[in-house]
């Protein structure tokens, strides 16, 4: 079981689609977790196996009410929904508002989605890192940290700026750090910019991994939006989204093993 963070330094370089595609792709059982503290969007994409909505009344909110009762009542699965295609997802909220309610729980929250007792990985949106956020213990137990980036000059400079304001929450340089990776948003052709951008995140003195491309492809992100996963399965998207995946995956922290899972919205 382990806890992977997927964020952004700055703007909305496709978070929660690329948080999805890495779900599908993931190499053991996950749980998608939207925990955007600036309102979550999976509740909103995606419908039930049965095609309904997601029931409004199961999710983060829940979860952190079971953890605020005590530990014994709160266990992951009685508030994960699965969604159509398969993929287990953990709703988040709708509002900034609803995110200041959860309180002090979000350090318990971040413990209890990283040692889920049926062994799965969870794999949590975290959305636009900022400094003072709720989601900072999530970043502090994650099993690894994701930044989705894009490899433009502002993107690059924001991606800096943010991996150097979260150097203490991270632990940079000590022997618990959490290990960092980005994911370009480019085009996959462009196979040469994962070398330039490791080589300016080492120049900066940042201990970070480029892990790989999320190629554009807009009309496959437009179908993994829509919740119609099935029209991307070979799209050029998914395929690099799974190197990612495996990537990540072998980046994290040791942690017990889980299960497999399989892509995750049709």
């Amino acid at each position: 079981m382990g806890l992977y963070v997927i964020a952004s330094a700055k703007g909305s370089p496709g978070v929660t689609t690329t948080s999805v595609v890495l779900a599908g792709a993931w190499p053991v059982e996950p749980v998608l977790a939207d925990l955007d503290p600036a309102g979550g969007d999976v509740a909103l994409r995606y419908r039930d196996e049965a095609g309904a909505p997601l029931d409004p009344d199961r999710g983060l909110l829940s979860l952190g009410a079971g953890v605020r009762r005590g530990s014994g009542e709160a266990l992951l699965t009685d508030h994960v929904q699965r969604v159509s295609g398969g993929l287990q997802v953990l709703t988040g909220v709708t509002s900034p508002s609803q995110v200041q309610g959860l309180g002090p729980a979000w350090l318990h929250l971040a413990r209890l989605l990283r040692s889920d007792p049926e062994g799965r990985d969870v794999i949590a949106d975290c959305g636009r890192l900022m400094p003072g956020s709720a989601t900072v213990p999530v970043l502090q137990n994650a099993d690894a940290v994701l930044i989705v980036a894009r490899p433009t000059v502002e993107g690059l400079a924001h991606l800096r700026e943010r991996l150097h304001s979260f150097a203490d929450v991270l632990q940079f340089g000590q022997y618990e750090a959490v290990p960092v990776g980005v994911a370009l948003v480019a085009s996959y052709r462009d196979g040469r910019v994962t070398g330039d951008v490791q080589s300016i995140l080492e120049r900066s003195r940042l201990p970070v991994s480029v892990l790989g491309i999320i190629a554009e492809d807009e009309k496959a992100a437009e179908a993994i939006r829509l919740g119609d996963g099935h029209r991307a399965r070979k799209s050029l998207l998914v395929r690099s989204g799974a190197e990612v995946a495996e990537r990540l995956h072998r980046l994290g922290r040791p942690a017990p093993t889980p299960q497999n899972a399989e892509w995750g919205v049709a």
